[in-house]
């Protein structure tokens, strides 16, 4: 059982978040899903970043450190697309993190990665937003730096598959995406989950 931070991605708080927080609370685990905006979530990529625009990264990263400031040191951080950037920059700031779990997008300085850190990582493939050379410099940092790594790409699917809300869901590969996730989560040693 894990206590988790999952953070969402450029588009806000939307109803899949959710969701998927309440897919692994049915698992056990115990999870926080920070509003970063504060505003209602948009239907577009074009709208999310206009919000992000809006309320700054530096805004978005201070309400993130915020949500956090109250859980357990070893807390899996966790995020989709620009939230998996966000817990990746967490992440060298809460060097207990059990794990990072990456959705739709890269996270985190290499030099931030403990060895023996489990990572895991689902991405499109090809991701318009996360060039192939990008993402295989990343996989090599971090397997020089001892993280275990698991990385699934699905190949031909768009961005954001995972989100049934969005034009990009594919139903067959958030399943396969959410079966893997689960048992990297059952795999790890408990965190300080409260009760």
């Amino acid at each position: 059982m894990a206590q988790i931070a999952l953070f969402h991605s450029v588009h806000g708080l939307r109803p899949a978040v959710l969701a998927d927080a309440e897919r692994l609370r049915a698992a056990g685990h115990q999870v926080l899903t920070p509003d970063l905006y504060g505003l209602p979530p948009a239907d577009t990529v074009e709208a999310g970043f206009a919000l992000l625009e809006k309320v700054t990264l530096d805004e978005v990263l201070r309400r993130a450190r915020a949500a956090l400031a109250a859980l357990p040191a070893d807390t899996v951080l966790a995020g989709y697309s620009m939230g998996a950037g966000v817990a990746g920059v967490l992440l060298a700031e809460r060097p207990a993190a059990t794990a990072l779990l990456l959705l739709h997008g890269t996270g985190g300085d290499p030099a931030a990665f403990r060895p023996g850190l489990p990572v895991q990582l689902h991405l499109a493939d090809p991701d318009p937003y996360e060039p192939p050379a990008e993402v295989a410099d990343w996989q090599q940092a971090l397997s020089d730096a001892g993280a275990r790594l698991e990385v699934f790409r699905y190949p031909g699917r768009p961005h954001l598959w995972t989100d049934p809300a969005a034009p990009d869901h594919d139903p067959g590969a958030t399943a396969l995406a959410w079966e893997r996730v689960l048992s990297f989560l059952a795999a790890l040693p408990p965190t300080g989950v409260r009760h």
